[in-house]
């Protein structure tokens, strides 16, 4: 069959192509995507187009489709998997299988698979790993948000603790410590925040720092101190572009220096910052990729050595992970709406990943079936004046204290014009 996708051809060479998908075959499963958020690792792998580890070096040749945070619907199965899946459930996609230790990945490494696209067929790696995973909801964008909702769950879990005069790390952030959030107001920063103030093993102190004073306060008014506070968490919220900013990090927590923090952009004086604020064995997550291969920053290793603090690096969530994403949020335990600001259509994908930092804002999520520019939530009600689609859309939003909804989803999907 034929399907619309967008396929990486090389570096900053994205292109919205008609592509011939194959026969499935016994061993085959083919899915209808609805929905996938765009990634800033998309646009990494679009920056270093064949020398991305994860991207065909003959991408040239043979291009593969982008985006690895997608939902949608399974529309064909194949004989040997029939036992497992059927016609008509809902998915959602683990794309870091790691199968035999490869890095491949649907939305990098495979020619008929990525979230940017119609139809996708599933690659026997997916299935073999488990990693095409049952979605119980009627709303997609959950499911394509459960993906970096399950980075951020695996870079909680992969902080580690020791304990003094053993071997053994304790897994996980220190219960009842102090957190920081470097540069936590984007949105896998916002999804940070939600995840640290509702998962089951809290911080007593957490503290989220920017240097952008409207996102600290769209944050602030989204997780309130307040509903931190009912969580047993004090938490206040920094803008570090001052003078004295570690210094003044360092006095929230009494002088003792942060147990857990993580970094959210890949810039030195953050990263030295970050390492300047831990306390005694306080851990560093480096979550941010950077696309310099030669990335350095300074870091304190007399305190290494004295007072045992250490880093971690996280890059992307195993199935356990996006599991507890699913099930936190069918909970109402998290809410990931707060994440997206801007909605489109597949025809929007090449030009907004291929200007993705430039783009102010959060997720941009992406209806796989539709044609539509990207928009963001906030232009809604001045493109309603001439637009009924957006005249609802925004109407709809306000109701929802101006952020998408399951409720903007369902009107999105029956009422805008079919790619």
């Amino acid at each position: 069959m034929k399907t619309k996708a967008v396929r990486i051809h090389g570096k900053m060479d994205l292109r919205l192509d008609e592509v011939n998908l194959p026969d499935i075959g016994p061993d085959g499963v083919r899915i209808r995507v609805v929905s996938d958020s765009l990634c800033m690792s998309t646009y990494k792998a679009a920056v270093e187009g064949g020398d991305h580890k994860r991207v065909p070096n003959n991408c040239d040749e043979n291009p593969t489709i982008v985006g690895h945070e997608f939902c949608g619907d399974i529309v064909e199965v194949g004989e040997n998997w029939k036992h497992k899946y059927k016609v008509g459930d809902k998915f959602v996609i683990q794309p870091a299988h790691f199968h035999n230790g490869s890095q491949e990945a649907p939305g990098y490494s495979y020619s008929y698979c990525g979230g940017n696209s119609q139809y996708c067929n599933v690659p026997i790696e997916t299935l073999l790993e488990n990693c095409l995973l049952p979605y119980n909801s009627d709303t997609y964008y959950y499911g394509s948000l459960a993906e970096p909702l399950s980075c951020v769950i695996g870079t909680f879990h992969a902080m580690y603790h020791t304990k003094a005069g053993s071997y053994v790390h304790e897994m996980g952030i220190k219960e009842g410590g102090k957190m920081a959030l470097l540069a936590s107001v984007g949105p896998m920063g916002l999804a940070a925040i939600d995840y640290a103030l509702h998962c089951d093993r809290r911080p007593s102190l957490l503290v989220v720092t920017d240097i952008d004073e409207a996102r600290l306060e769209r944050a602030a008014s989204i997780y309130t101190v307040e509903e931190a506070k009912k969580q047993g968490i004090e938490l206040h919220y920094v803008n570090t572009k001052m003078e004295g900013a570690t210094e003044y990090l360092r006095s929230l927590t009494g002088g003792t220096g942060y147990d857990d923090v993580i970094c959210f952009a890949p810039v030195k004086p953050l990263i030295e910052q970050a390492g300047d604020i831990l306390g005694y064995d306080g851990c560093l997550n480096f979550f941010a990729g950077p696309t310099d291969t030669q990335f350095k920053a300074p870091f304190n290793w007399y305190n290494v050595h004295y007072l045992y603090t250490h880093v971690v690096g996280t890059s992307g969530g195993n199935n356990e992970d996006l599991r507890e994403a699913i099930a936190m949020m069918s909970a109402g335990k998290l809410n990931p709406a707060a994440l997206v600001t801007h909605i489109g259509g597949l025809n929007a994908v090449v030009d907004t990943v291929l200007n993705l930092p430039s783009i102010p804002g959060g997720k941009k999520l992406i209806y796989a079936q539709i044609d539509l520019p990207l928009t963001a939530i906030e232009e809604f009600e001045e493109k309603g004046k001439t637009d009924p689609l957006f005249a609802e859309l925004d109407k709809i939003c306000k109701a929802h204290n101006n952020l998408w909804s399951p409720e903007a989803e369902r009107y999105l999907l029956a009422n805008a014009k079919a790619i």
